[in-house]
């Protein structure tokens, strides 16, 4: 018999302010679950906690990344996570300890436990590089393709019957 997802997948990627790891994790992840044929199942967005990008579009290196990978960021724009996220998404993935502080601000806590930091799939309590500060965005797409593989895994695992 083969396997039946038990519904649409709802993951919101979230970092400070959506313009470098949360948008790089989203398209990345969207590009993964599309090679896989896999789309139709999945409901993904981004957004930051602060609104100091707001409507800013993604930040250069984070774009050159995904372009030498051959995938398109085009026409995205920064957004603000909201309190009404927690009840629209089944995941909410921070790409730091201050993003899972501040989500958890913005939600009022995490009584579903839907807030994760990504690299808790690759069972690491390290923060995804932060290329804002350091500039080295290929540090932050190693974590981001590990995490993003690792957690595209676990969702798998636990949503199919």
């Amino acid at each position: 018999m083969a396997k039946q997802f038990n519904n649409n997948i709802k993951i919101l990627f979230v970092c400070h302010g959506n313009i470098c790891r949360s948008t790089m994790a989203y398209y990345y992840f969207k590009d993964l679950v599309e090679k896989r044929g896999l789309s139709s199942l999945f409901h993904l967005d981004s957004a930051g906690t602060s609104s100091e990008e707001l409507g800013n579009p993604v930040h250069r290196g984070t774009r050159e990344k995904l372009r030498q990978a051959g995938i398109s960021c085009e026409g995205h724009r920064a957004k603000q996570m909201k309190k009404s996220d927690y009840n629209a998404f089944d995941y909410l993935i921070g790409m730091d300890h201050w993003n899972i502080k501040n989500m958890k601000r913005i939600t009022g806590g995490d009584p579903g436990h839907k807030i994760y930091k990504l690299l808790e799939f690759v069972h690491s309590d390290r923060d995804v590089a932060d290329p804002w500060y350091t500039g080295d965005f290929d540090s932050t797409w190693e974590d981001v393709s590990k995490g993003c593989q690792a957690l595209l895994e676990y969702v798998l695992e636990h949503n199919v019957s």
